[in-house]
């Protein structure tokens, strides 16, 4: 199994992934458009066997009072029907964590699973007094330092790239 960056042969592939994992083309459509759009954009897939099995993404998130801070979104992420539990996302949330570090971003954002995320640091955003633009309970909206102390004063509302209104 290799993680990588994105290629632009990979775009087909990350769209199937997508609309494989999602049983929708929602996500591979946000995507498509995060590419376009997102500045930072971070986009990995899972390779194996020279088949992309796997697809993260993470674009800029804003803080609705601190504009300077460096927040990232992680999502959608993606793993074939077939091959879901078995490491694969695990490995593409540790290296893109790795990436964000890389580009020096502060804290990361999700909406998702309150089982899942945990496991890498993710704690509900709630409680660094962060909230999230869309109505969801506290449990799925998680935040995660990677600069200790990034948001001990980032209390606020975070909005997602416009990106996740168009698709």
């Amino acid at each position: 199994m290799k993680i990588r960056p994105e290629t632009e042969n990979d775009i087909a592939a990350i769209h199937a992934v997508n609309i494989a994992a999602f049983e929708a083309d929602a996500e591979a459509n946000l995507v498509d458009l995060l590419r376009e759009q997102a500045d930072p954009f971070i986009s990995l897939v899972a390779e194996r066997e020279g088949e992309i099995v796997g697809h993260i993404a993470f674009s800029p998130v804003n803080h609705s009072d601190q504009a300077e801070l460096s927040l990232l979104g992680l999502g959608p992420m993606a793993v074939l029907p077939g091959l879901q539990n078995q490491g694969i996302g695990s490995k593409l949330v540790l290296e893109g964590l790795e990436r964000c570090r890389k580009i020096e971003a502060g804290a990361i954002v999700v909406l998702g699973h309150p089982e899942y995320y945990p496991r890498f640091g993710f704690v509900p955003a709630s409680q660094f007094g962060i909230r999230s633009e869309y109505d969801v309970p506290d449990e799925v909206f998680m935040a995660m330092e990677l600069d200790k102390g990034y948001l001990a004063d980032a209390v606020g509302l975070v909005k997602y790239h416009p990106a996740f209104s168009e698709s």
